[in-house]
């Protein structure tokens, strides 16, 4: 009994600190850019996007997914459901509270549905079509970020329960780590995103 508890702490660890990489930080540095001091000052794909480009967006985009995603895979292939979704905790926790960084790291967003599509698809999926109908119909990030957050514990109801309580507390975290944006929002001074080239002068 003691072995399982140990490995699951283990589970833990590895993929909290794995969750503590920061892509949005490395690229961010290569080309002599602080991110967390730039825009939003969020290390996330989004800030990532105003700041540095698209290029780099999508690379921040993919890892911050991954990392999420491998952790899960990895360690529920090895020791099953219970360590696939310690894991998935884990790294959840490590990119939003990474001690790397001094506990300030991203909202969460993108690791989630990482980890979320690893444990069910169905579940990582149902989640992101809530996030993209939200950003489509606001043309807003942070409303789909809050929607898909708010949908995730009652699809991991409906498709993974033993989930749930990890989900809520994702999903709580996630919410908080927007107050900012939803500040915003009620003032009417969130920024819309747009994905079109501008124009030479």
């Amino acid at each position: 009994m003691y072995s399982k508890y140990i490995i699951l702490i283990v589970v833990f660890v590895i993929s909290y600190l794995a969750g503590n990489i920061s892509p949005a930080t490395i690229i961010g540095k290569a080309k002599g850019v602080d991110i967390r001091k730039e825009g939003s000052g969020n290390p996330g794909t989004t800030n990532t996007l105003r700041v540095l480009g698209k290029e780099a967006a999508l690379i921040v985009l993919l890892v911050d997914i991954l990392k999420g995603t491998v952790m899960v895979l990895l360690w529920g292939h090895i020791f099953g459901e219970s360590a696939a979704m310690i894991a998935a905790f884990g790294a959840f926790l490590g990119h939003v509270f990474p001690i790397a960084m001094k506990f300030k790291g991203g909202k969460g967003v993108a690791t989630a549905f990482g980890v979320l599509v690893a444990l069910h698809p169905g579940l990582g999926l149902g989640c992101l079509g809530v996030v993209l109908l939200a950003v489509i119909v606001t043309r807003r990030v942070s409303p789909g970020s809050i929607a898909g957050a708010i949908a995730a514990p009652l699809l991991s109801w409906w498709l993974m329960p033993a989930f749930v309580p990890y989900c809520i507390i994702m999903a709580a975290i996630v919410i908080v780590r927007h107050r900012s944006n939803i500040v915003r929002m009620m003032n009417g001074e969130e920024p819309k995103i747009s994905f079109k080239k501008k124009e030479k002068m």
